[in-house]
């Protein structure tokens, strides 16, 4: 039994590898390159399925009325193990495409869509060949029939694939030479929510709590924005910035993902879903290194807006470390992880212009403790107080560099929200989970809106300096939701136990907004974050690229002000 449970772990190995090559085709096909990362996974899977095949086989033995007693590699029972694996590879190539569907090329969904045909065409054939065989004839003629459609079940999805494309060059993030030059010299501030929940804001503020956000609701307008899926931070802002999507933007994931023991090897964009894949990092066979900004293949808003005499400051954005030579200022969203003042020296590139350094660490060394939110999490752990510190910290530099460094587009994101929501949405909403006690709802209920009051906070202060013609956004990327109660027992037992928000299949995110040109208005309307960068050049007079796949929301905007903005387009921003 063990035998044959290895075997068929060998197949639900390889159809795992074939996977990971078909949602990533700029891996290389080449032995010297393929064989390493085949082995290192192979060596994983096989070893999970076989123990799962076994399990299957030990059930039999004892559920079964007739001795079972199998040969070391036995036809019958590879059959049937063969066509159960063949049928689960179906089902979780399917479950891919609807996962990555956002995130992959049209050829690459055609490649997986024909791999579901073949393995379901090889599960068949297992279970024809397991049915035929019993009526006798000889066992090496069924074994030759068993190899064939193995042998073809892989050897098929990888000839639709082919060698694979290498990956377009990175946008190095440079200013170049101007395109085009700015019509409008209106202001415009973003102010960007991790994980932000609409529902918990409008709630919140409909009971005065959260007053700013209530002017906005009040007299913005508001949209949902569709997000993508798999969702992460940097792959939603890639998009956000580009207004493309992950096929043209090169950013698909919140990482890449190398071989540990070969950190030079080719890497892995996206490892699939719906198979436990998370393990290989867990368990150490892959190691994961975070998206860069000489990650992107497309040119993001605050290059195209350098190009056209705009300046601009980003804090705390994905994907600005290195930090870019722009005009204005960059604070890298890595800037508070180096902990040390001495680290952030070493890493010049998380501070630009580097002249900055010592003005931001100054502003960064006032900030001695959790201010207004002190009482509220004097009940929480002290890992859930990061994330709080890291928003006060980057909302006190950009108080400093706005006055000393004002610039006319400003982008600054929070991530609180999200880091507390994965640990306090049950006590924020404890109708959707049904077993939070009174004591923990009057304990922790108000922790996650305590953050989201820091951010209402920024929002006041911004609106206090809106000219009649200046602009303000407040958007989330994406949002956040309950943990599925199946996900929560598998957290109990083998994850974290408190975790209980989710972004894993993200609602939408929002976008909110408010100033003299808006056109107000209570309906909710919908939208996409790759139409965030359209919508803000259309704004400030510069054209929208044609091969952007998001689209400026003129709805926004109050007529007198479309009627005297015309749109306008131009090819491409990308070089």
């Amino acid at each position: 039994m063990l035998t044959n449970s290895f075997a068929a772990g060998a197949l639900a190995a390889a159809y795992v590898m074939v996977l990971v090559l078909l949602l990533n085709p700029s891996l290389p096909t080449a032995p010297r390159a393929l064989v390493p990362l085949a082995w290192s996974i192979g060596t994983f899977y096989t070893t999970t399925c076989a123990g799962m095949a076994y399990v299957m086989l030990l059930l039999r033995q004892v559920m079964g009325r007739e001795l079972f007693s199998p040969a070391w590699i036995s036809v019958t029972v590879l059959a049937w193990l063969n066509s159960v694996t063949a049928a689960a590879g179906a089902v979780v190539f399917w479950l891919n495409i609807r996962t990555f569907s956002l995130v992959l090329e049209a050829r690459m969904i055609t490649a997986l869509t024909q791999g579901v045909i073949v393995l379901t065409a090889a599960a068949l054939l297992f279970l024809i060949i397991a049915l035929l065989q019993r009526y006798g004839g000889r066992r090496g003629i069924w074994a030759a029939w068993l190899s064939a459609v193995a042998l073809a079940s892989i050897v098929v999805p990888l000839a639709i694939r082919g060698r694979g494309t290498p990956a377009p060059p990175a946008m190095h993030p440079i200013a170049a030479a101007r395109d085009v030059a700015a019509t409008d010299a209106s202001r415009v501030s973003v102010i960007a929510i991790e994980g932000g929940s609409l529902e918990l804001i409008a709630a919140a503020a409909a009971q005065g709590r959260l007053p700013n956000f209530g002017r906005l609701l009040d007299a913005g307008a508001v949209m949902h924005l569709a997000t993508l899926h798999p969702t992460s931070a940097e792959a939603v802002w890639a998009a956000i910035a580009t207004g493309k999507l992950p096929q043209k933007n090169g950013i698909r994931s919140a990482a890449v993902y190398r071989r540990a023991s070969q950190p030079q090897s080719a890497p892995i964009q996206l490892l699939p879903d719906y198979c436990f894949a998370s393990a290989l990092l867990r368990y150490g066979v892959l190691h994961d290194e975070r998206q860069t900004a000489t990650s992107l293949q497309a040119t993001p808003l605050w290059t195209v807006l350098n190009r056209a005499g705009i300046s601009v400051g980003l804090i705390n954005l994905p994907l600005t470390q290195p930090a870019p030579a722009i005009d204005g200022y960059v604070i890298s969203d890595g800037y508070v992880r180096a902990v040390h003042a001495a680290a952030r020296e070493r890493h010049g590139l998380l501070v630009s212009p580097p002249a900055l350094a010592a003005e931001v660490e100054a502003a960064v060394r006032s900030v001695t403790d959790d201010g207004t939110l002190g009482a509220v999490l004097d009940n929480v752990a002290d890992r859930h107080r990061v994330a709080a510190r890291a928003d006060r910290t980057y909302r006190v530099i950009r108080d400093t560099l706005s006055a000393s460094h004002p610039t006319q587009v400003s982008m600054m994101r929070f991530e609180s929200a999200d880091a507390v929501g994965h640990y306090f949405l049950r006590y924020a909403m404890p109708a959707a989970f049904g077993d939070v006690s009174v004591a923990e709802r009057q304990r922790f209920g108000g922790v996650l809106e305590a953050h989201y009051a820091l951010i209402d906070d920024a929002i006041g202060q911004v609106m206090a300096t809106l000219d009649r013609d200046d602009l303000l956004l407040v958007m989330a990327g994406f949002g956040m939701e309950p943990l599925g109660p199946g996900k929560r027992v598998l957290e109990q037992l083998i994850g974290d136990p408190e975790v209980s928000g989710s972004h894993e299949s993200a609602p939408d995110g929002f976008l909110m907004a408010y100033g003299g040109p808006v056109a107000g208005s209570r309906e909710v309307r919908r939208a996409s974050i790759v139409d965030v960068t359209p919508t803000l050049l259309y704004f400030l007079g510069l054209p929208v690229g044609r091969d952007m796949d998001g689209v400026a929301r003129v709805d926004l905007f109050l007529s007198s002000f479309t009627g005297e903005h015309p749109m306008t387009f131009i090819s491409t921003y990308d070089r």
